[in-house]
């Protein structure tokens, strides 16, 4: 299932993926929240574990499915491919591999101004800059095209975003 329509805004933890989510949001796109931190607030899995990943892959995954028929413009804070490890089951692989977003991929870089750890992101600066080239390198081999959303305000961020889906035909 191929939904160009759908773009996935990916990356390390805390690098400002929600908050250009919620401003997004605010100028009144149509916006899914991401899975990983309400099922670590729930107490259903610890942040990093493999149950984390298999569960908000599943929820992903059936979120995703279910916006099949979906023709406007949608952000996903977060998706499919942002559960994925080495370690991750094969069923997880395919399902990245078959239900694919729009090839470009927005991820917002490690930005030490606006990192902060909380209960649910107790990462380092230094883990989340490994993981966001985790990620980076992890979607290059799916495909997908990174693109880097720069460091500015979240206005600036979210003008970006939204120019660059424009210039592909979606929005306004």
């Amino acid at each position: 299932m191929n939904k160009p329509n759908f773009f996935l805004i990916s990356g390390g933890p805390g690098v400002g993926k929600t908050t250009l989510l919620e401003e997004l949001r605010r100028r009144g796109e149509r916006v899914v929240e991401e899975t990983h931190r309400r099922i670590i607030r729930e107490g259903r899995a610890e942040s990093g574990s493999l149950r984390l990943g298999t569960l908000a892959a599943r929820e992903d995954i059936a979120r995703f499915e279910a916006m099949g028929e979906v023709q406007e413009r949608v952000f996903f804070d977060r998706g499919v491919v942002d559960s994925l490890t080495p370690q991750a089951p094969r069923w997880m692989w395919a399902a990245a591999k078959r239900l694919r977003y729009n090839d470009l991929v927005f991820t917002p870089p490690p930005w030490p101004e606006i990192y902060t750890q909380d209960e649910e992101r107790r990462q380092t600066f230094e883990d989340c800059l490994a993981t966001h080239e985790t990620m980076r390198r992890q979607l290059l081999d799916l495909g997908y095209t990174p693109v880097t959303v720069p460091p500015a305000s979240v206005e600036a961020r979210a003008a970006f975003v939204l120019e660059v889906t424009a210039s592909l035909g979606f929005g306004a």
